[in-house]
């Protein structure tokens, strides 16, 4: 995922720094991620009511699509689940993303080992409709992913389809709640929420906020079906050239002691992808 944040201020938040998070959430497990408003009094729904509280909700939604709209970049690292005894298993993967005028392409790649190669291809319209389809090297054609396997998970990690794409920031509800401290963080906190027309296996993504940094520093996505609550936090956060970044996500289901990271080791944020890039012989080729 792409994420990026600009620090808030009441009067200028829009003004500040920008973090481009190679990761999912890293690049997306968080796509974008952007803009941090000051926080308000009491929660405000996106699209009810009035005042301040609502507006601030409606102007984080919209620019946290922002990047996303703006999304050009390529990454690779390592996918590792990590068990209850510690033992550690992983893969390699290859991850790469542009907005085109009829929305987002994600290609995500797993590289190695040989016997697990697949690639997933995330097609995320300007409205917020998500399709997911998945090929393995040599096949014919790409098959689509059926709504009811989105949460099947990416190579025996805790990662989803669904957590490469914060899709979250297209949900109408978007709830500011109480600034909230999470570990040493001042946080802003940002609950976004489903209604029946958009598809999610999620029933609420909350995210925690620096308030100083801007830099995500906790998500906790809740399982519809489970009630289960999948906790994502990013780690190696730094700050460069005006620039956050972060060189990992880990998620784990809470009350669980395995845990999955996805490790960041190289990318470029202005990948000049073409449509070439996400076809089916894409997804296809050997």
């Amino acid at each position: 995922m792409v994420v990026c944040i600009r620090n808030a201020g009441i009067a200028h938040w829009a003004a500040r720094r920008c973090l481009v998070w190679l990761g999912c959430a890293a690049l997306m497990g968080f796509l974008p991620w952007c803009s941090l408003l000051p926080a308000c009094g009491q929660a405000a729904e996106t699209g009810a009511g009035t005042g301040a509280g609502t507006e601030s909700a409606k102007t984080l939604t919209a620019a946290a699509r922002h990047p996303m709209e703006a999304a050009d970049f390529r990454a690779s690292g390592r996918l590792v689940q990590v068990a209850v005894n510690g033992a550690r298993t992983s893969s390699n993967f290859n991850l790469k993303a542009h907005w085109f005028p009829d929305g987002l392409r994600l290609l995500f790649e797993i590289t190695a080992p040989a016997a697990a190669r697949q690639r997933v291809l995330l097609t995320l319209s300007p409205h917020g409709q998500l399709v997911v389809e998945a090929a393995r090297p040599g096949d014919k054609a790409p098959r689509a992913v059926p709504f009811e396997r989105w949460p099947g998970t990416l190579q025996d990690t805790l990662f989803s389809y669904e957590d490469l794409v914060e899709i979250q920031f297209f949900w109408p509800l978007q709830t500011l709640l109480p600034d909230a401290r999470y570990g040493v963080h001042d946080c802003h906190v940002l609950r976004s929420e489903p209604t029946a027309a958009q598809h999610s296996h999620y029933s609420s993504v909350t995210t925690w906020i620096d308030r100083q940094s801007g830099a995500p520093v906790h998500t906790e996505k809740t399982l519809a079906a489970s009630g289960q609550v999948k906790q994502f936090q990013a780690y190696g956060l730094r700050h460069t050239g005006g620039v956050w970044s972060a060189s990992q996500v880990q998620v784990k289901v809470q009350g669980s002691s395995s845990s999955s990271l996805l490790i960041v080791e190289r990318g470029s944020a202005n990948a000049h992808l073409n449509r070439g890039d996400f076809d089916a012989a894409a997804l296809t080729r050997p």
